[in-house]
């Protein structure tokens, strides 16, 4: 008998990019920006209600209030005014959509929570203050899961398709040469090797454990939609089943 594994398939959405609601019809569940680095009431509306319309399971996407960098440079902010950020887009977002699947942080609050415990420790009690019950999409290594860990918040690990890993597990930095990965019969290579044996060869050449649940195409992408269409038939075709967890 076949050994069926099964993958969450996870998209950023919301951000403005053409390919958006195409990326809908692939994904298993979505990560919706909550206007802190991209995205506004309308832009959460339409995707809420289009994520709905495809049974797929609805996420917020959380990042630093920083429009003009898309979220992607760290902030040193307080321990205040992290919390107000963090507060004010999961409000907004719940008031238009209470029954909320996951948060993932997005972008430089991602990476910069998973190495700093304090951004961490902020982060999920702001999730599990308003949402217990709502799972956290995160890496399978790092202070996020453990913050989560420690105040009972479930959690769902992470990996990226499109992304290169240094050998430590994290992700390799966006300003290094090679970080992204473009070519789709690299990225599915790395898809499929996360699904079926739960590793990943980093960027050195070494090979690291990569437990996931989940595997993220980033919505602003160039490719995304060529690239999630080819992960997604790539998966079908070796047996694997895509479903939200």
């Amino acid at each position: 008998m076949t050994d069926m594994r099964t993958i969450d398939l996870n998209a950023d959405i919301g951000e403005g990019h053409p390919d958006d609601f195409a990326l809908i019809e692939h994904a298993t569940s979505v990560n919706i920006a909550c206007g802190g680095h991209a995205g506004d009431d309308a832009s959460m509306r339409i995707s809420i209600e289009a994520s709905k319309a495809a049974g797929i399971s609805i996420g917020a996407h959380p990042g630093y209030e920083d429009l003009e960098n898309f979220g992607r440079v760290d902030l040193d902010l307080s321990p205040q005014e992290l919390t107000d950020q963090l507060t004010r887009q999961l409000e907004r977002f719940l008031s238009m959509h209470p029954a909320l699947h996951h948060v993932k942080p997005h972008g430089a609050l991602y990476n910069r929570a998973n190495i700093d415990p304090s951004v961490a420790d902020i982060t999920v009690h702001v999730i599990a203050e308003l949402q217990p019950k709502s799972l956290l999409y995160c890496p399978p290594y790092g202070e996020l899961i453990k913050a989560a860990n420690k105040v009972g918040l479930h959690t769902v690990q992470e990996g990226f398709i499109d992304r290169a890993y240094l050998g430590c597990g994290n992700l390799t930095p966006r300003t290094l040469t090679g970080a992204i990965i473009d070519n789709f019969n690299e990225a599915a290579s790395q898809a499929m090797q996360m699904v079926t044996t739960h590793s990943v060869v980093a960027i050195d050449g070494s090979q690291i454990a990569m437990p996931v649940q989940t595997i993220c195409v980033h919505g602003d992408n160039q490719n995304a939609l060529g690239l999630i269409s080819f992960i997604r038939d790539l998966l079908n075709k070796a047996g694997v089943e895509i479903k939200s967890v």
